[in-house]
This record gives structure tokens, C-alpha cells and sequence, in this order.
């Protein structure tokens, strides 16, 4: 008999936002990762409203494991899932980013950039 094992942990390496948004692009797995929203679900269970093998549903939910966005743990004979509560922190941190220069006149931080660096060739 096989010892019953953990959720599925990788050790945290800086998050690929490659594959967290390759992983966020596909329909499915953002219903996957809506439905993970209720707490954990088995894979069969996940699978359920979607008209697609088990086969299918679980390349999906390997995407969304690699991405680091969902956690699956073998419960028995069913491989259980849960959403990675840390899974979006990156993408969301990029995207904020961006969120900065909303409003921003850029001209003039363009022209008050220019006004730094003429005074500061001017002093030399």
C-alpha cells in the first residue's frame, strides 16, 4: 500500500509569468481555476461540466499546476486539486505596474526629465 501523500509542493523558485499567463489564457482553465474557487475538487469533479476526456481536464490541470497556480495531491485512487493561494501574486505584481502610469502626463515627465538632465550637463 502506498503511503498516503501531501499536496504536491514544489520548492518556490521566482514565479514564469510566461506560463502563468499562457496558463490564464485558455478558457478552461480559467473555469478550472473559477470552479477551485469553492475550495478542493477532485479531478473528476473539475471535469464534470466540461465536454472533454479526464485525459483533457488533466493537461489543463497540469498547465495551471506548472504555472504554480493550482496544487494537487492524491487522495486515495482521485488526485485532488486546490487552488495555490501565492499562484497569482506575479502576475498581479506586473501587472500593477503598468497601473502606475494611468493618468500620467508623460510629456511632462518627459520635459521635467530633459530640465534634470540640461541642468545637470549645465553644472559640469
Amino acid at each position: 500500500m502506498l503511503p498516503r501523500m501531501s499536496w504536491v509542493m514544489k520548492p518556490r523558485q521566482a514565479p514564469d509569468l510566461d506560463l502563468i499567463f499562457a496558463a490564464l489564457a485558455d478558457p478552461t482553465r480559467r473555469a478550472l481555476l473559477t470552479a477551485l474557487l469553492d475550495g478542493e475538487h477532485s479531478v473528476s469533479d473539475l471535469a464534470r461540466p466540461f465536454d472533454m476526456s479526464l485525459a483533457g481536464v488533466s493537461k489543463h490541470l497540469r498547465a495551471l499546476t506548472d504555472a504554480g497556480l493550482v496544487e494537487q495531491k492524491r487522495a486515495g485512487r482521485e488526485k485532488v486539486c486546490r487552488l495555490d493561494p501565492d499562484g497569482l501574486n506575479a502576475a498581479f505584481i506586473w501587472m500593477q505596474g503598468f497601473g502606475a502610469f494611468a493618468g500620467v502626463d508623460l510629456d511632462a515627465v518627459d520635459r521635467y526629465l530633459e530640465s534634470l538632465l540640461g541642468a545637470n550637463g549645465d553644472e559640469n
